[in-house]
């Protein structure tokens, strides 16, 4: 089983900066062959009254990214299969940007299949870190 912790959230004025790290972790997986590297991992948020927004997508071997038009330009995905951990990188952050943020990780769907997924069965979720944009 793929274990996320989310960390790095905090408050933050508008127009700064914030860098979110999710750091996986693997119960019986490399017994079977399974890796960080296996999985394509997303950054998705959610605020009070609102509908998961996702945010960024990452394909397995980072040759691949996606994200959504309403953090094009400010927000960089990344990640470190060796160090197993993912990375948000937020720059300009907006009063808009406020809200949970989670890393989730699928073995099966591709990077903008999965910044465009709804259901509920992803391989492995995260527990959320609060960000709050406010002066």
């Amino acid at each position: 089983q793929l274990h996320l912790v989310e960390s790095g959230g905090g408050l933050v004025q508008p127009g700064g900066s914030l860098r979110l790290s999710c750091a996986a972790s693997e119960s019986g997986l490399t017994l079977a062959g399974f890796t960080l590297d296996s999985f394509t991992i997303g950054w998705f948020r959610q605020a009070p009254g609102k509908e998961r927004e996702w945010v960024a997508c990452i394909s397995r071997d980072d040759d691949e990214r996606y994200y959504a038009d309403s953090v094009k330009g400010r927000f960089t995905i990344s990640r470190d299969n060796a160090e197993k951990t993912i990375y948000l990188l937020m720059n300009n952050l907006k009063s808009e940007d406020s809200g949970d943020y989670y890393c989730a990780a699928d073995f099966s769907l591709l990077p903008r299949a999965m910044c465009a997924y709804r259901g509920s069965s992803l391989d492995a979720e995260g527990q959320g870190t609060l960000v709050t944009v406010s002066s």
